[in-house]
């Protein structure tokens, strides 16, 4: 049975931990109204909850962290238009919250795929970061893409490696790294964008280039990709 807002609320407070917020700072995770309750606790209340649009928008609505990251576990697919998307896109404040969300709700919407570009081409931190963590999501879990879909990917990842803000260019680095995990020719694919960001000189695109390069020519990958 579906608890509400009230009881989910109470079952939040009662798991908080304020020494957590300490461990989720040196994460990054500097975010407001934040009450220090873990990842698996969260996923068991949403397990619990079920699926409900309502109430995962109730939950995005009171701005408390913990409540946001289960929103997106909540929230039916089917009932998460494109716009509610962008509006809950342009809230993002903190890299856990746009991951998980993109992680637990975008990539099951029948516009994911579209969101990729659009999100990473907006100027804001999280709703760029959104965009290319999207990218890497799919990259993993959605099975039916084409491999020319993360081919597209990778023009929008070498036009926006230069990016210097941090969350961003993590998030560029992890969409590239994934999309060259997938298959032996995305891998060669995301190999040649890599060089090809090299050459731009970008203190940023080199360091992405340079660290997923380590990976996506590593002899791990090979035997792996070699075996699929």
């Amino acid at each position: 049975m579906t608890l509400s807002f009230s009881e989910v609320e109470k079952e939040l407070l009662a798991r908080a931990d304020s020494k957590r917020l300490a461990g989720m700072a040196r994460y990054g995770i500097t975010a407001k109204n934040a009450l220090g309750v873990s990842m698996p606790e969260i996923r068991a209340l949403a397990r619990r909850t079920g699926r409900n649009a309502a109430l995962a928008r109730q939950l995005w609505a009171s701005g408390v962290h913990e409540m946001r990251i289960l929103a997106g576990l909540v929230h039916v697919p089917g009932e998460f238009s494109g716009l509610e998307a962008d509006a809950w896109c342009a809230d993002f404040h903190s890299w856990d919250v746009c991951d998980q969300t993109c992680l637990n709700l975008v990539r099951h919407t029948p516009f994911a795929r579209a969101k990729t570009a659009q999100w990473a081409e907006d100027e804001r931190e999280f709703v760029r970061r959104a965009g290319f963590s999207l990218m890497a999501v799919l990259a993993v879990h959605d099975k039916a893409a084409a491999d020319a879909e993360f081919v597209r990917c990778l023009s929008v990842i070498c036009r926006y490696c230069g990016d210097e803000r941090n969350m961003v260019k993590k998030a560029v680095n992890w969409a590239l790294r994934q999309i060259g995990k997938r298959n032996a020719a995305l891998n060669a694919h995301a190999i040649e964008a890599a060089r090809a960001m090299l050459r731009l000189q970008s203190r940023a695109g080199n360091w992405i280039a340079r660290d997923a390069l380590r990976e996506l020519c590593s002899e791990s990958v090979a035997r792996r990709l070699k075996k699929a």
